[in-house]
């Protein structure tokens, strides 16, 4: 079986490679929840008309159209991936980030530019969305490609890892900032903006460091030929994986952000928590599930991928109900912290492999965009909107309607694991050769 390193990449050479990789995956992922993070202190900036929860709704709105753009960041860098390489396309994301986080952090509010405020911040997040959009499927094929068969679930579980270290470090500076720098009024005028202007810094070292990469061997061996196809055209020849990929990211995508960007919330508006205590209790949740995704990607490696994605189907559906009960009654910061960490031990049977399983159900020359394209269209559709639907249910009074929709969605998805095989064991990065199947 031919393996996606070259025999010539030493091991150091594979590890500096995986780890510029991975810092500008957490350097995104910081850029985009960061916004999730200090929603609740700059949303009367951009919008100052509205009770706590419209203005969270107006914030979410934006936050779920930022992810329309996703589709066609995995479409264009999903291309430009399969077309110039995986490394390109990385570099490529990470400075449009860059931009999109400048431009919030210079924005003024609405009371000093009016309309034009919230409208520059849907520009922002469009432009973020679209580098998330190609940053997911060229960050899943790069480190799949470039792990060894042996350990692939280990290494592509480091993409999840790198993805709530961002999250966590969005949560880390809101901590930072509101318990030893500033007062919440200071929070509220301006303070909110020093999480964006430090996203834009952090962007250009993980530009500098993703400029050392290697390229994965998977895509070095393809000719020229080959990387001159029309990649759309060719990838709709794989009706069945592209299916695969929607099933596979439905209820755990929407099982993700419900249970780390929305939970933040909904443990201040529903289950009356105060804003730092619900902080503390999401920090340390995500911590905990951060630990986690090697573990579980270390054992899809020895029991397979299947398993772990079917016990994550059939805890969230049986679960997910009771759980957002018994928080919605109150309860205190290490009940809740227990009941999270539960909710999240499950979604790591998803979220560790998730990546590494798409990326071994393509052939090379369309991997970053079959990756890329039908995640990123689904994330839009259910992930994306999770917040916004939550606020919007019990905005009308039928918040536990939520809970039933989550359900019905990771069910849908159990479906599929059920009749999926195990990517560990037909992988079609290890049958490369060089040519787009």
């Amino acid at each position: 079986m031919p393996q996606a390193t070259p025999p010539s990449m030493t091991p150091l050479q594979r590890l500096r490679s995986i780890f510029s990789g991975s810092v500008g995956n957490l350097v995104e992922w910081y850029d985009w929840y960061v916004y999730t993070a200090f929603a609740l202190y700059f949303a009367p900036a951009f919008f100052p008309d509205g009770d706590q929860t419209a203005q969270l709704l107006n914030t979410a709105a934006i936050f779920a159209v930022g992810f329309l753009m996703r589709p066609l960041g995995g479409w264009l860098l999903g291309e430009y991936a399969d077309r110039h390489g995986r490394k390109a396309a990385l570099v490529l994301s990470v400075l449009m980030m860059c931009a999109g986080s400048l431009l919030i952090a210079l924005t003024p509010g609405h009371a000093q530019i009016g309309v034009a405020a919230p409208i520059l911040l849907l520009l922002a997040r469009l432009l973020q969305g679209l580098s998330v959009g190609g940053e997911y499927g060229a960050s899943a094929t790069y480190l799949s490609e470039m792990a060894s068969r042996e350990h692939r679930g280990f290494w592509s579980s480091f993409q999840y890892v790198t993805l709530i270290m961002g999250q966590l470090l969005a949560l880390a500076v809101l901590i930072l900032l509101q318990r030893f720098l500033l007062t919440p009024q200071q929070l509220h005028d301006w303070g909110w903006r020093i999480p964006f202007v430090v996203g834009a810094l952090a962007a250009l070292v993980s530009l500098y460091l993703r400029r050392s990469m290697l390229e994965t061997e998977s895509f070095r061996g393809q000719g020229a030929a080959a990387r001159s196809r029309g990649r759309l055209r060719e990838l709709l020849r794989h009706p069945r994986e592209l299916a695969t990929v929607v099933g596979l990211t439905l209820g755990g995508t929407l099982a993700f952000y419900t249970f780390t960007t929305y939970m933040q919330k909904y443990l201040v508006v529903s289950a009356g928590m105060s804003k730092d205590d619900a902080t503390a209790v999401s920090a340390a949740t995500l911590f905990v599930f951060m630990l986690l995704q090697p573990a579980v990607g270390a054992l899809s490696d020895r029991i397979g991928r299947r398993p772990l994605l079917i016990a994550f189907g059939v805890l969230g559906t049986l679960g997910t109900v009771p759980l957002f009960t018994a928080l919605g009654r109150g309860v205190g910061v290490y009940e809740a912290f227990g009941l999270i960490l539960l909710a999240l031990v499950a979604v790591s049977g998803y979220t560790a492999i998730n990546a590494v399983v798409k990326a071994e159900l393509f052939p090379v020359g369309v991997r970053a965009l079959g990756v890329g394209l039908p995640y990123a269209l689904t994330v839009s559709l259910f992930g994306g909107t999770a917040e916004m639907l939550a606020l919007w249910f019990k905005q009308r009074g039928q918040e536990s309607w939520f809970y039933w929709y989550v359900t019905a969605c990771i069910a849908v998805s159990l479906l599929v694991y059920l009749f999926t095989a195990d990517t560990r064991r037909t992988s079609r990065i290890d049958r490369d050769t060089g040519a787009v199947a």
